[in-house]
């Protein structure tokens, strides 16, 4: 309700992995055979989105191949604190994330870090534990793998990792929303 009533900035943030092959939701085989999905040898490595959403208004995002570590969780923060200063010195409004309790949001690290991120302007909201249906992100992954890169093999990473940002993009275009993306190196 803050959001709103212009009080506050809301933004949602999660991580979400994509693969350059899907695992197939439904299929047909004739009666008294499996059903037989091919994959090549080697499957490639997963290709992660870290996003922060702020609806209808902004999608800002990395990508980053491997899990998420805290050093990148910091890094992604730090430009987000950054963002939230230049808004809290144009509006008065503080920037209010909502994110789970995956550890490295909880790490003593990210800890440390909060109490600088306040003076920035950014604020952190704790989701309670197994409600990942309370974070609104969720609904943009499943649009973005559903109607971005449903059907799609992809050859390698790079080719995953470009369906990826034109997906966003796309999706940005058609909500009318800019997008945003921080790059690690």
């Amino acid at each position: 309700m803050w959001a709103q009533l212009g009080i506050i900035c809301l933004k949602y943030l999660d991580e979400s992995g994509c693969c350059q092959q899907r695992a197939s939701d439904y299929g047909y085989s004739p009666r008294g055979q499996q059903k037989r999905v091919t994959q090549r040898k080697r499957r490639g490595r997963r290709i992660n989105i870290l996003g922060i959403w702020q609806p209808k208004r902004q999608f800002d995002y990395a990508l980053m191949v491997g899990t998420l570590k805290t050093s990148t969780f910091l890094k992604l923060m730090d430009w987000q604190a950054a963002k939230a200063q230049v808004h809290f010195q144009q509006s008065g409004q503080f920037t209010v994330i909502v994110l789970d309790n995956a550890s490295v949001h909880r790490s003593k690290l990210t800890q440390q870090k909060q109490q600088r991120w306040q003076q920035q302007g950014l604020l952190l909201f704790f989701l309670p534990p197994y409600s990942p249906q309370m974070n609104r992100i969720e609904e943009e992954w499943l649009q973005l793998k559903r109607t971005e890169l449903a059907s799609r093999v992809f050859e390698d990473e790079v080719d995953l990792a470009h369906a990826i940002i034109e997906g966003i993009e796309n999706r940005g275009k058609n909500a009318g929303y800019p997008v945003d993306r921080f790059k690690f190196n």
